[in-house]
């Protein structure tokens, strides 16, 4: 019997304490790294754009009145700028994490199963921390 107590997480209930050490090589590791050191780039340059978009917006429509349909069309596509820059900024904190777990070895393994996430979910959603059977058993869930 083991010592170790359980993770008390949320849907790690039934994990180790410990965290389980990834099954990537340092070589695949690094890979993983720099694509999503990439992906981090280009959001965080999206982000720069959609806010500087949105700053160009809010300059244009404060020095004059337009006809109403014209500000309803301002408001909505202030809007939308704004709802992209959160789901950027959403999507930059998931890169940032799966950073962490690369630094400290655990990137790749399922956070609600323990289990090794193959490496073409991983090609495909690098930032994801669980594996497809449990992400749509999650669902399932309703969580």
């Amino acid at each position: 019997m083991s010592d170790e107590k359980p993770n008390v997480e949320e849907g790690n209930e039934n994990l180790p304490e410990t965290p389980v050490r990834t099954h990537l090589s340092d070589e695949e590791l690094a890979y993983f790294r720099g694509l999503i050191e990439q992906k981090l780039k280009d959001a965080e340059d999206e982000i720069e754009s959609m806010t500087a978009r949105l700053e160009d917006a809010q300059e244009q429509t404060s020095g004059y009145t337009y006809h109403m349909a014209d500000s309803g069309t301002d408001a909505h596509e202030r809007e939308m700028l704004y709802l992209m820059i959160s789901r950027q900024q959403k999507f930059v904190g998931y890169l940032e994490r799966a950073l962490k777990r690369i630094e400290n070895k655990t990137y790749g393994i399922c956070k609600l199963t323990g289990k090794p996430i193959p490496k073409e979910r991983l090609e495909a959603v690098p930032h994801t921390e669980t594996t497809v059977e449990a992400k749509l058993d999650q669902k399932k869930r309703g969580q």
